[in-house]
């Protein structure tokens, strides 16, 4: 299958990944947000929003034989974007702030902190810069728990207190487990405890075994499975006035390693290049003094259709990343690489290896990163 890629800019007042936790936020009536609803959700005191990692919408309708409580719900479910590029960071940026990435600033995996001219991982954080800084923006959350709304999040442990959940998620309290079932559990725990309540629940191992394995892989299958199994025990047991919501963070597709451009060979690619940051669907290159024409020529010549090669200018004047703040600007590529079709590129010698091996990957336009679910069980009692 080769994807489509998708027009950008979006329309960041329309519903997106972004439009998510305002829309909840008003529905349990958080002033701030009142009138954000775009999903016209029913009104209720209680919410539960579920963010599974990888599961695009596309990838879920096509392998929707291994989710029948979700498949039951796809025909009124909303299919929007999650905003550039296609991933888990600037997804996480979006949807805990509500914000597109040029505002929150959580704008690619492994980015430019201009100030002190290395690279940030915004997924690991490791080394990274002070994550309230970096990303001052209130979140939902905290506006929530302003309101008088119980906040918790459930995920694993080591996601308390990281740089992405300090800068993208903060105000929530959080409640550590680790099975899915025991997630669950804990997020029916968190809602029953009180009757005015926003409890999100993440789980990641669907992404995890696509980028293994692959998203059209049969154990991807079997990951949806359970998941969709565990969400519908989750609706079965919240109490009945609650909203259950359920979204992804983006989609991903399948490149065989034969489709991928490793640059380790490409000496004349890496010429005038400084560092090197994104990921392998969507490069972001920052360049030498003056080398920006260069490099870009070099490069629209190596790669061809395969790919886009566009200067940070041409993105943030297309609106690629929504509105850009000026702190935010210098973190974004000199020169963006978004990908075509089934390719992809990869430095051996710079990226971890585990990073290289994967087969299932995301980053770039097409509609199956770019298009995720909102998926909405309402409460079975109305308020």
């Amino acid at each position: 299958m080769t994807p489509h890629v998708a027009p950008l800019p979006l329309d960041w007042s329309k519903g997106t990944l972004a439009s998510v936790l305002p829309s909840v936020a008003d529905r349990l009536g958080v002033r701030r947000y009142a009138g954000k609803d775009v999903f016209e959700l029913p009104a209720a005191p209680r919410a539960v929003v579920v963010l599974v990692d990888g599961l695009g919408h596309d990838l879920l309708l096509q392998r929707s034989g291994h989710a029948p409580f979700l498949r039951e719900r796809l025909a009124t479910a909303h299919r929007v974007a999650c905003g550039f590029p296609t991933t888990t960071a600037t997804s996480m940026g979006s949807f805990g702030t509500g914000l597109p990435p040029g505002a929150h600033g959580l704008v690619g995996m492994q980015v430019l902190d201009p100030q002190s001219d290395r690279l940030v991982n915004e997924l690991s954080w490791e080394d990274g810069p002070d994550p309230r800084s970096w990303q001052p923006h209130g979140t939902v959350f905290e506006a929530a728990v302003n309101a008088g709304v119980e906040v918790t999040m459930v995920g694993p442990r080591y996601f308390e207190g990281s740089g992405l959940t300090t800068a993208a998620l903060r105000g929530a309290r959080f409640t550590a487990a680790r099975a899915l079932d025991e997630r669950v559990t804990a997020a029916v725990s968190a809602v029953r405890a009180t009757p005015k309540a926003l409890v999100y629940l993440y789980w990641g191992d669907v992404d995890k075994v696509g980028h293994v394995h692959g998203c059209e892989s049969w154990q991807w299958g079997d990951a949806v499975e359970s998941v969709d199994g565990a969400l519908a025990s989750l609706v079965g047991q919240v109490p009945d006035d609650t909203l259950v919501v359920v979204t992804a963070d983006h989609g991903m597709v399948d490149i065989a390693h034969e489709n991928r451009l490793d640059l380790i060979d490409e000496p004349d690619l890496m010429a005038g290049v400084r560092h090197l940051g994104g990921e392998p669907r969507c490069i972001q290159l920052y360049t030498l003094d003056g080398a920006t024409d260069d490099v870009a020529a070099v490069w629209r010549e190596r790669v061809g259709d395969r790919a886009r090669v566009l200067p940070r200018e041409q993105v943030i004047a297309e609106g690629w990343f929504g509105p850009v703040e000026e702190r935010v600007a210098g973190r974004i590529g000199d020169i963006v690489v978004a990908m075509n079709d089934s390719f992809a590129v990869v430095h051996s010698g710079l990226m971890r290896p585990e990073l290289v091996r994967l087969l299932g990957l995301h980053g770039s336009t097409s509609d199956v990163e770019l298009a995720v679910p909102v998926i909405v069980v309402p409460p079975r009692r109305g308020v």
